[in-house]
């Protein structure tokens, strides 16, 4: 296990680390219908130009990425540079084109105002590095790479404050509710965290609570076969507080480290998400009434502006304690996260830029603001 998923996931208590269990291959894509569970064919070779297809029952996996060895991505900061690249030039293009060979006045600090706000990166943000970067440079000209400095020094700024590694406490089972709307990543990301969670040596235990969605449902389930993890479930349609109940009590039983919840996301009537989400948290109460230990909330970068409604609906009805934000590696809108840590102030644990397990990461402040900014590390 590397060094950076040791700090995402420590307890209180040190162990011993055992073997490692086998990791999963690569993270399964959300379905847009019910997983149809089939033995693998050997691959054909194909065709040379030719890509296979696959039928559209069937789960797609995600293309095999080239062998490249990982360090020659650059180690982390690599991914997250590949991850952000979309932000990264659509805003460092703007602001090349900008301040190549002109002056610093009232219309170039117009433009570089309209290309952060396009950027999502949030109006007070915006505002102070319009004053950063005027600030005794008026009417003098003033380098992109100088510009790109003050736009990082600005971003971590905002963002280091919510710098803050996910930690296990010493409770047995650590309940960890997971919300946020269908689509945003949350199956797939306990997935992904309670392969890194066994990978450290904890014993986890999932819920599918999210019993409106089949696909959730199989998704999760593939999940914990994949990483050893017992997942409880129920048939579609099931009261999703009493499989919390039964989870709780099950996680107990077996004296589980770890017990993930998935839970619906319909924002369609919030009335009847805030119902459901109040009655999960009750029963959990009921068997352990300093739980659920942590809420996390997973917000996907590509939805934007939405992102901050989402993240004002949950932390109302949810009681968020940290994000997590996935899909940075498909939007040109990456400041959403600047934005939304400016608005809310709530932790941010981690962030995801690929596919991958490897590929959802620690926060980090300093290299999140450099790699949207366009610098080196």
């Amino acid at each position: 296990m590397s060094g950076f998923f040791k700090k995402l996931f420590t307890r209180g208590s040190s162990r011993e680390d055992p073997a490692p269990p086998p990791a999963p291959e690569a993270e399964i894509p959300p379905p847009a219908t019910e997983i149809v569970s089939s033995p693998d064919p050997e691959p054909a070779p194909p065709a040379p130009d030719l890509v296979p297809v696959a039928p559209e029952h069937v789960a797609l996996q995600p293309e095999p990425e080239p062998e490249v060895a990982p360090q020659q991505r650059g180690g982390w900061f690599g991914r997250l540079t590949e991850g952000l690249a979309k932000s990264s030039r659509s805003l460092t293009g703007s602001i090349t084109s900008i301040f190549t060979k002109r002056k610093l006045d009232a219309a170039t600090l117009g433009e570089l105002e309209d290309a952060l706000i396009q950027a999502d990166l949030g109006v007070a943000t915006t505002a102070r590095i319009i004053s950063a970067v005027s600030a005794g440079r008026y009417d003098k000209e003033i380098e992109p790479e100088e510009v790109k400095a003050i736009l990082a020094g600005e971003v971590a700024k905002v963002l280091k404050p919510v710098e803050v590694p996910f930690s296990f406490g010493t409770q047995k089972p650590f309940v960890i509710l997971v919300v946020g709307v269908n689509g945003a990543g949350k199956t797939t990301t306990i997935g992904k965290l309670g392969a890194i969670a066994t990978r450290e040596g904890h014993s986890v235990m999932l819920a599918a609570c999210d019993t409106f969605r089949a696909a959730a449902i199989e998704q999760l389930t593939v999940w914990g076969k994949r990483i050893g993890a017992k997942v409880i479930s129920r048939p579609t349609g099931a009261d999703a507080a009493g499989l919390a109940f039964d989870a709780m009590k099950e996680a107990q039983d077996s004296r589980t480290d770890i017990l993930f919840i998935d839970t619906a996301g319909r924002l369609q009537n919030k009335a009847n998400l805030m119902a459901e989400l109040d009655k999960v948290v009750r029963v959990i109460k009921k068997q352990d009434e300093t739980a659920p230990h942590a809420v996390l909330l997973v917000l996907d970068a590509t939805t934007g502006q939405n992102a901050i409604s989402q993240a004002d609906v949950f932390t109302r009805v949810a009681g968020v304690t940290g994000l997590i934000m996935t899909k940075l590696d498909g939007t040109a809108r990456g400041g959403i996260l600047v934005a939304i840590a400016e608005r809310f102030k709530l932790p941010i644990h981690a962030i995801g830029v690929g596919e991958q397990i490897e590929d959802l990461q620690p926060f980090d402040a300093d290299a999140f603001s450099r790699a949207i900014a366009g610098l080196a590390e």
